[in-house]
């Protein structure tokens, strides 16, 4: 339980506000116990002595109670309302005690009832609101557990109580005796129930002030029966000391008022103390029950304590179902990722463990480990919760990417996880997409994944193998995909420089690269080399740049002299692409884009495998885009005319599988002359 202000400081004042609180209760002390001592020794008192301590002492008890109370609201604005009601109370049991004192005591017969009555009957109902506005302001959870408890509480001191007073009170002769006497029980009992319910609401733990309140309250109840007990059975007690109880409780409520109150009181059912009570007046009512077979008990209080242990024995079913809800939450919050909702690392282990032993050659097992490229940088741009709220997203589009076809995790950080089982293309495809789900981007951030697979059992035989495997191959891709991103940028800006010389040589080059990227798939290339053939396709005129404009653009024929500047374009180009490191294997492909298949192409004459397969298939695509535009020399000619020329000229100029595969890619679709068409 949160009690972050329970500690028995007096409201902040002023210090003489301070010294003057001090004073009245030193002087409220020194009066309750001259109280005291005339009631515990009546003999030596004199009858004005003590006519001065019951008709003037005792009243002003209540009367400062009240005040205590009331200036404690003008003092703290805070929780004002049970306060006043809590002082009228005590001003109406005062104007009880002095309304008593002054009219009954003067008659020669008491009256049974009378004006006093109403006024003190008042305090009960004042003192109840008090109470439960305290509780309520105090304490956010109000569970059926507590108040079950409460009723336990309730029903076993109710039981205790009637069965020590009822059957005094019942036998008296006279209807209104009883009538009143039981008016006031009741409302004893009600007083009992609501402090007994408050400080079950709070989990046995009502703080200091709350508790004294209660213990005020409580007391007060105890000393009503006690003195009812006593006139109904006829004790006479020549001591009038049990009545000092009532104004020393009051003190102990009003001297509560100037303790400061904890702001809310967060209930947690945990605790030797939240069992114990219960159980205490469970055994309370089992033991009354286990008295009727010797002794007498009112049948009313059989009732009770038949209703405390029917009351205890629904709390301990409902501990138990909170106690099974709590395991399942407690096991849910175990396994699953708070932020994304998705599985945590736990759960992964226990699921590997599970699913190894079952993972065949021909059932196998896939995990594949996830890290986010770009994340970092977006963190640092856009803030830790803009942060969260992108895993947030990606985590629910994980989890929808592989729903009903395997189980997404999330082991920490930016770190994702699928377990998947089935057949291996279809593994392989479910992680490309489930790749592809952890991917955002906008205009100033761009978050990818990279990725890690393992297959069970045919590359691990364990669990912690198959994590080290798949975390070898994650950051083995990841530096791949960092590679690849700088070569990206590095050949933008080449492209960029192109386009800036010559915008009809960069939209070639970018129709070239699109139809490369789909000629490489069509003969299922790898996916970093059908990349790799597209930035080929973008790059591979890029010497042209070193060969003035007169050449480029002249109408007719070119001789010999111009011819050989032309074919040094692709050695030009190599140097170019070359100079970044990262581009050193499409600086390969560019040199060779302009080999022959039978070996009659240049800068080196290479023939048939000699030549790169990405520097063969940029050939014939460059060939096929360049027959189809207009060129200053010739016309353009009709993209069946080019697929006729393509095909004519494989096994000498172009490589047959590249044409198969290039005439395949453009008859399958109608549109893809418009495709590749030049703009």
């Amino acid at each position: 339980m949160s009690t972050a202000a329970t500690i028995p400081v007096l409201i902040t004042k002023p210090a003489s506000a301070r010294m003057v609180l001090r004073a009245v209760q030193l002087v409220a002390a020194l009066g309750l116990i001259g109280y005291a001592l005339q009631g515990t020794f009546p003999s030596i008192c004199s009858d004005p002595v003590q006519a001065f301590f019951e008709g003037a002492v005792y009243p002003s008890f209540m009367v400062l109670a009240g005040a205590l109370c009331l200036s404690r609201v003008i003092a703290q604005s805070a929780e004002s309302l049970p306060w006043v009601v809590l002082s009228f109370g005590f001003f109406a049991w005062a104007g009880g005690d002095i309304y008593g004192t002054v009219v009954n005591d003067r008659l020669a017969i008491e009256p049974i009832w009378s004006a006093a009555d109403p006024l003190w009957l008042a305090f009960y109902p004042a003192c109840y609101v008090a109470v439960i506005l305290l509780v309520r302001s105090r304490t956010r959870d109000f569970r059926k557990s507590l108040w079950l408890d409460g009723a336990v509480g309730v029903f076993a001191l109710g039981a205790v109580g009637a069965a020590l007073v009822l059957g005094p009170i019942a036998n008296n002769p006279n209807p209104a005796v009883v009538t009143g006497d039981l008016v006031y029980l009741l409302g004893d009992f009600i007083l009992l129930a609501v402090v007994v319910g408050a400080f079950a609401l709070c989990a046995w733990r009502p703080g200091q002030d709350l508790g004294m309140i209660g213990a005020g309250l409580a007391v007060m109840a105890l000393v009503d029966g006690f003195m009812l007990y006593e006139g109904a059975a006829g004790l006479g007690l020549t001591t009038t000391l049990p009545a000092s109880a009532w104004p020393a409780s009051a003190l102990i409520i009003a001297f509560a008022a100037w303790r400061r109150a904890p702001q809310h009181v967060r209930v947690r059912l945990e605790g030797l103390r939240v069992v114990a009570m219960p159980t205490v007046f469970a055994l309370i009512s089992l033991g009354l029950l286990t008295a009727q077979a010797f002794i007498n008990v009112h049948p009313i209080a059989l009732g009770l304590a038949i209703a405390a242990l029917v009351a205890a024995i629904g709390r301990m079913s409902m501990t138990f179902r909170e106690n099974v809800t709590l395991l399942h939450r407690t096991r849910y919050q175990a396994y699953t990722d708070a932020l994304t909702g998705l599985e945590n690392r736990r759960k992964l282990m226990l699921d590997m463990e599970e699913a190894l032993p079952k993972a065949t050659e021909d059932e196998p097992v896939a995990v594949a480990l996830f890290d986010l490229d770009g994340f970092k940088q977006y963190n640092d741009t856009f803030g830790h919760p803009a942060g969260d709220a992108l895993l947030a997203r990606l985590g629910k589009n994980l989890s929808t990417a592989v729903e009903g076809l395997g189980s997404a995790y999330r082991l920490g950080g930016d770190e994702f996880c699928v377990l998947t089982k089935g057949d291996e293309p279809m593994m392989r495809a479910l992680i490309e997409e489930a790749r592809q789900s952890l991917s955002e981007q906008g205009e100033a951030f761009a978050v990818a994944s990279s990725c890690g697979l393992v297959i069970l059992p045919r590359e691990a035989r364990n669990v912690s193998g198959a994590l080290n495997v798949a975390d070898e191959r994650l950051y083995e891709h990841k530096g791949e995909r960092k590679r690849a991103s700088v070569s990206r940028q590095t050949s933008d800006a080449l492209v960029q420089v192109v386009r800036e010389r010559e915008p009809a040589l960069g939209d070639h080059q970018s129709k070239v690269a699109e139809l490369s990227r789909d000629v490489g798939r069509q003969l299922a290339m790898p996916d970093l080399e059908v990349e790799q053939l597209g930035r080929a396709g973008e790059l591979h005129d890029i010497g042209k740049i070193a060969i003035p404009d007169a050449i480029l653009s002249k109408p007719g024929p070119l001789d010999e002299i111009e011819w050989g500047l032309v074919r040094q374009h692709t050695l030009v180009g190599e140097r170019i692409v070359a100079a970044a490191p990262t581009l050193a294997p499409i600086a390969q492909l560019v040199r060779g884009s302009h080999e022959r298949f039978d070996g009659s192409g240049y800068p080196d004459g290479l023939m048939g495998d000699e030549i790169p397969l990405g520097a063969r298939i940029v050939a014939a695509c460059d060939a096929y885009h360049v027959m189809i535009c207009e060129r200053p020399y010739r016309k353009a000619i009709s993209s069946e005319d080019a697929l006729i020329e393509l095909r004519h000229c494989a096994g000498e100029q172009f490589d047959p599988v590249v044409v198969d595969a290039l005439c395949e890619l453009l008859v399958a679709s109608d549109d893809r002359e418009l495709s590749y068409a030049a703009i």
